[in-house]
């Protein structure tokens, strides 16, 4: 890793860091005011913004499909990186679901206050706080961004989804909650396609400090990043929570891996059928002889 250690320029860091800079920090009042006085702009502002970020980060975002426009919708996710909130921003007028420590992070945490984050604790044993707030922004309409499988992961494979992050789908009401998987891929740097020597570069998980590999990335040149929208489902066509969760999880995973290998899927897959007990007619009489 000594001699990719060195990819990238000093001068394209120094000048993209004072871009975003000066990009982000008069336009945080301008978000401010707007949720002081709960004008309804605020919730296609970040969009706005995270837009611009994309070109001067260097990020080149390639759309497949398209994010459900009807409210109330959950959009679940695979996590691969903090520039994951750029990407996604840019194409979703919507709010992430983050871990609570993300509020306490400079600069970053008051954007994602900003942008009304929902902010919940991973170590709590029960769900229910969280998944009443979650449950309270969808009730008034607003869009959110969860990543179910609770952390960032490096680039190659998505993690288990965790169930316990669809419970809000539980709720009463929710028949018509909505609930979208999306992909997304780091694939091409430069017109190159990154293999895994150079996935983490982009890729932000386990130990790895913020700020050296952010440095890192501000160097680099142009990245290709895929973002896939797949078939919206509901809980009422999965049957449960947890095929809830592996119908989302089965989806972006089939998405990662077509933008990575570059081999495009089938047709998209049904949500699978929900689970029903047999009833006493519906078991075989044992067979004679």
């Amino acid at each position: 890793m000594d001699g990719v250690d060195r990819i990238g320029s000093t001068a394209l860091r120094l000048s993209r860091l004072a871009l975003y800079l000066a990009w982000t920090v008069p336009l945080m009042p301008v978000q401010a005011i707007g949720l002081w006085l709960r004008r309804p702009w605020v919730a296609t502002f970040p969009r706005f913004y995270h837009r611009s970020c994309c070109r001067i980060l260097g990020l080149r975002v390639r759309r497949i499909g398209q994010p459900v426009a009807a409210r109330q919708v959950l959009f679940a996710a695979n996590h691969v990186s903090y520039l994951d909130i750029t990407v996604f921003g840019s194409l979703i007028a919507g709010s992430f679901v983050a871990k609570s420590e993300v509020a306490q992070w400079p600069l970053f945490g008051w954007l994602a206050k900003l942008q009304r984050t929902v902010f919940i604790d991973r170590r709590m044993r029960s769900t229910v706080q969280q998944r009443d707030s979650i449950a309270g922004r969808l009730a008034a309409q607003d869009a959110l961004i969860l990543f179910p499988e609770g952390t960032s992961g490096d680039g190659n494979r998505v993690l288990p989804f965790k169930s316990a992050l669809f419970s809000v789908a539980d709720q009463a009401g929710s028949e018509t909650l909505a609930i979208q998987p999306v992909s997304i891929a780091y694939t091409r740097l430069d017109g190159m396609p990154i293999g895994r020597a150079l996935r983490p570069f982009f890729a932000w998980y386990g130990g790895m400090a913020m700020a050296p590999h952010l440095w890192r990335v501000l160097g680099l040149g142009t990245v290709e990043i895929v973002v896939e929208f797949h078939r919206p489902t509901t809980l009422a066509e999965c049957g449960s929570r947890k095929m809830l969760a592996r119908y989302c999880e089965e989806r972006v995973a089939s998405g990662l891996e077509a933008a990575l290998t570059g081999r495009r899927q089938g047709p998209p897959a049904s949500p699978p059928e929900p689970q029903r007990l047999p009833a006493a007619g519906d078991v075989p009489a044992p067979a004679l002889g």
